[in-house]
């Protein structure tokens, strides 16, 4: 494994207590990163954080929750005195049936987490990183959001929205020192696949040229780049790993 150099900063992952959230926080503290884990679990955050350094504590934060994310934000930086990066991790498939077919509530439930919870984690944190005139905040979208998957409206707009968001939201903040980017992976075999039909799985692989799935440690090797004093150049860009399926 390439080491970054995260020595002496401070990072907070959403969903960061499995799949390729948990990956991401590996990938961070083994270069150096002292890492603050938002998830919504506490059991399965207890969990991660009992396997994990001492470099690495959590908080049990529903991204949807506006307070919830405020309060979370003035702890991490109370704590950790900065947070100089921000992975927005945190995401739901939703189902797959049709759109036609698509119960409203269940729109409104992957919207509110994948796109609204990523818009209120940046909205918290983005004031504390110009105040420092440093920061990375890196999204994770999907190769959905670039080409839309059949039966699945919710997550590809929510994932469609958060590459405009990390658009938006980029050039707002090009002059303070803080890049925003994101990543569109193809799927990866975690737990989300516990959320869909294999009918859909099977969908997803076969569009994929290097014909398997993305793995979690090659996510986290792309988005710690992206987090990384490195990247000193990009922002609101669009970073594929999708094994080949993208096109632009």
């Amino acid at each position: 494994m390439n080491q970054l150099d995260f020595k002496g900063r401070t990072a907070v992952v959403t969903g960061g207590a499995q799949g390729i959230g948990l990956a991401i926080v590996r990938r961070l503290l083994d270069s150096g990163a002292t890492v603050r884990i938002w998830d919504r679990d506490p059991a399965q955050l207890d969990r991660t954080l009992g396997a994990l350094s001492r470099s690495a504590s959590g908080a049990a934060v529903d991204v949807t929750d506006a307070a919830a994310i405020a309060q979370a934000t003035a702890a991490a930086v109370r704590d950790l005195g900065r947070i100089d990066v921000l992975v927005n991790n945190a995401g739901i498939a939703g189902m797959t049936v049709p759109t036609v077919d698509y119960p409203v509530e269940e729109w409104e439930r992957v919207l509110r987490v994948n796109l609204t919870g990523t818009f209120l984690a940046c909205r918290a944190v983005a004031p504390q990183m110009t105040k420092a005139k440093y920061g990375r905040i890196v999204n994770i979208a999907s190769i959905a959001g670039k080409e839309g998957n059949p039966n699945a409206c919710a997550y590809s707009a929510s994932k469609a929205g958060v590459i405009a968001l990390t658009k938006s939201l980029g050039k707002e903040l090009a002059q303070t020192g803080v890049l925003v980017n994101c990543v569109t992976p193809a799927a990866a075999r975690t737990a989300i696949f516990d959320q869909i039909s294999q009918q859909h799985i099977d969908y997803m692989l076969s569009k994929i040229p290097l014909s398997r799935f993305v793995k979690v440690e090659e996510i986290a090797a792309l988005v710690c780049w992206l987090a990384s004093e490195d990247c000193a150049f990009s922002t609101g860009g669009v970073f594929d790993i999708s094994g080949g399926r993208a096109t632009y």
